[in-house]
């Protein structure tokens, strides 16, 4: 009997390559080992509705747990991945047993980086499980003061959310605007303003130089020698892959370099979402991480090519956010631009950012304009193939 297909991990990517496998008429067995308690669950929400009062008590699960028996996938939870042996197609988890495979997805995600010497602190939070979030919604409910350290997506929306239930929030980023690195300073520019405008204390190219506090943080110092005082402190600086578990087998803990069809060097093994480095064809190198459209595609496709199938061409890379019910979305690889024109009133947050290389399309921010996105991605297709 095979040893059928082992998926390492929880998340959206794990979860859709099991829908796949049984959709595409595999009918070996399916196991998913899961490091949290919770059945497979939706992250977006965490920084948006899951922080919220009278948010549900229940995880935004993506499937109910009835799938999972009606689909005969063996789902593990309170289980996580501690070693990788290839030669012997197994996998050492913590409850000290070594599962086998015939194929197995790496899925496991990322970890969030934190600062040093926070760790001793009981009032910091960094955002990436649903047990943060309702931790976080608590801090928000009795309406401590919030400091967010981090001014990307994740830290944003936190602070969105957190200020339009009512909080006090101070938004610290290191750079001198939030996502200017990512978006360039216009755009940078226009965050900083949209969360000013809402009542969000921001404070840029600032950076922490000490702590205050004994059991909690109680202010921050910065390297303006200002201090922010606060009850409850969000660190949101980043992830990383969260593969410390694949050391001594031969692929890199730093994000697993996959093909086109999900697939490793190693024979039996693929990898999906933020744990895979994969081929971007526009900037022709592999690139770590991901988002959410990017998770479900690669796990869907490695599921077809565990089956046999080739690899579906890739789409244009995109994301979104939603800050204070205004819809952001972003298309296109930005850094291969050298200009922005902007469309539209930027403050009325009605807008589309157009970012060009040459007189060529190579990337988008919709803010407020969700139903012109087709549109956009038309745009910057047409270009990308014509230079194909």
């Amino acid at each position: 009997m095979s040893a059928g297909v082992l998926i390492v991990g929880g998340g959206l990517a794990g979860q859709r390559c099991a829908e796949a496998l049984r959709r595409g008429g595999y009918e070996g067995p399916v196991r998913m080992i899961c490091a949290e308690r919770h059945r497979p669950y939706d992250r977006p929400p965490l920084s948006k509705d899951v922080l919220l009062a009278g948010g549900s008590e229940e995880p935004p699960s993506l499937r109910p747990a009835a799938w999972y028996a009606d689909h005969d996938v063996d789902l593990r939870l309170g289980v996580r991945a501690t070693g990788l042996h290839p030669a012997a197609r197994t996998l050492a988890v913590s409850d000290g047993t070594h599962l086998p495979y015939e194929h197995l997805l790496i899925a496991t995600g990322s970890r969030p980086l934190t600062l040093p010497g926070l760790d001793a602190h009981a009032n910091v939070t960094t955002l990436r499980t649903v047990d943060d979030a309702w931790r976080l919604r608590g801090a928000i409910a009795r309406g401590e003061r919030l400091a967010v350290v981090g001014a990307g997506f994740i830290g944003q929306e936190v602070a969105a959310t957190a200020r339009t239930a009512g909080a006090e929030v101070t938004l610290i980023e290191a750079m001198p605007w939030p996502l200017g690195h990512l978006l360039g300073p216009e755009l940078g520019r226009w965050f900083a303003d949209l969360h000013r405008d809402e009542g969000v204390r921001v404070l840029l190219d600032r950076r922490i130089v000490a702590v205050h506090g004994d059991a909690n943080v109680a202010a921050l110092r910065l390297d303006d020698q200002s201090l922010v005082e606060c009850d409850h402190l969000v660190v949101g600086i980043g992830v990383v892959p969260d593969l410390a578990w694949l050391d001594g087998s031969g692929l890199d803990p730093r994000g697993v370099v996959v093909d086109a069809r999900g697939a490793t060097a190693v024979p039996g093994v693929f990898a999906a979402g933020d744990a895979a480095a994969a081929f971007d064809p526009v900037l022709r190198r592999h690139v770590p991480g991901g988002h959410w459209e990017s998770a479900a595609r690669q796990g869907a496709q490695a599921a077809r090519a565990m089956l046999g199938g080739g690899a579906a061409p890739t789409p244009q890379q995109s994301f979104w956010s939603d800050q204070y019910g205004t819809r952001i979305q972003q298309i296109g690889n930005v850094g291969l631009a050298d200009a922005v024109r902007i469309d539209g009133d930027p403050a009325a947050r009605d807008f589309t950012a157009i970012y060009t290389r040459g007189d060529r399309p190579v990337a988008a921010v919709l803010v407020g304009r969700p139903h012109a996105l087709p549109d956009v991605r038309r745009l910057i297709a047409e270009p990308a193939r014509a230079a194909a």
